[in-house]
């Protein structure tokens, strides 16, 4: 009888870095001791990516390396700031572990779940969900938040949780399709929901910063959420459509009391104002749809040029 070898099960985690020298040593400290909750047969991967930081955090991703056994921590430095989830998938493109854990540098998403995440993937689910059901921030934040994972959830990926998700394992064969389609200008989290692969949702509790101030500004959430929506579904587009069908409707039935008061000798003498409210209105309206097909046609062109998504300036395998 043949002997079959004994392979441990590898975990690479994924790290997206971006100003992060402060959280650096916590948080990497943190998910060292996080092994211990694991079986002993199990092997780690760190993905460390430093998303065009201007701070020491790449010094401090070294520092880490240097402390651990060799090829245990890999350290990818990208060329500038591409946001967040352009650099996850940058860290895909280098994990090797036979399931990934995406988790957030600022330690909002609590390690120690990795280890029931673990346990559905060894039952053959391919992605498990880090499931937000509160989050220890202001207002405002959760708004925003809550509003974005609603709308997405309504009208463009109906199997993703409520309360929104950021930390995920995901199985080795998802990795690979991920960094295969290599999409530009998209979510990478809600990319790996898209595929449809069943899912198991871990709810828990996001905590608060307690280290650093966070980077991701109004800007940044606008532009996610563009990109989520245009990437996701064809509502923005099927709105138009509607409120164009709505606005040739009511000027339809304008067009006939026009027509009417004509033949009656009744047409009142139009004012100034209410004409240049009507152009305005309707003018408004033809700029936002005509923004909006432009959303859909520049990334379309994207898309055409083949522009990879991410540049590499330093690999450290």
């Amino acid at each position: 009888m043949q002997l079959v070898p004994c392979v441990m099960p590898k975990i690479s985690i994924i790290i997206p870095c971006y100003f992060n020298e402060e959280n650096i040593p916590v948080t990497t400290a943190e998910l060292l001791a996080n092994e211990k909750l694991f079986p002993s047969d199990v092997a780690f991967e760190y993905v460390l990516v430093d998303d065009g930081s201007g701070d020491k955090t790449l010094e401090k991703l070294h520092e880490f390396r240097n402390s651990q056994p060799e090829g245990k921590v890999k350290i990818i430095k990208l060329a500038g700031n591409v946001g967040s989830y352009n650099a996850i998938v940058a860290g895909m493109k280098y994990a090797t572990g036979d399931c990934n854990v995406m988790i957030a540098a600022d330690l909002q998403d609590p390690p120690e779940l990795m280890v029931r995440m673990y346990e559905y993937w060894q039952k053959g689910i391919k992605f498990v969900v880090g499931n937000r059901t509160d989050r220890e921030e202001s207002f405002v934040q959760k708004t925003f938040s809550n509003m974005y994972h609603g709308l997405m959830r309504k009208y463009a990926l109906s199997n993703i949780p409520a309360g929104g998700f950021d930390f995920v394992l995901f199985d080795k064969k998802l990795c690979e399709l991920a960094v295969k389609i290599n999409e530009k200008n998209t979510n990478s989290i809600y990319l790996l929901a898209w595929m449809n692969f069943e899912m198991v949702c871990i709810p828990y509790v996001r905590r608060k910063r307690e280290i650093g101030k966070s980077r991701w500004t109004l800007r940044k959430k606008i532009k996610l959420f563009v990109d989520s929506f245009v990437s996701f579904s064809f509502v923005p587009i099927r709105a138009i459509i509607t409120a164009g069908l709505l606005f040739g409707m009511a000027g339809l039935a304008y067009g006939m009391v026009i027509i009417y008061n004509s033949i009656t000798g009744n047409i009142p003498v139009q004012g100034w104002s209410s004409t240049m409210l009507v152009v305005l209105f309707v003018g408004s309206f033809q700029m936002i749809a005509i923004g909006i097909l432009g959303e859909y046609v520049w990334r379309t062109l994207d898309a055409s040029r083949n522009r990879p998504i991410f540049i590499e300036d330093e690999v450290y395998l």
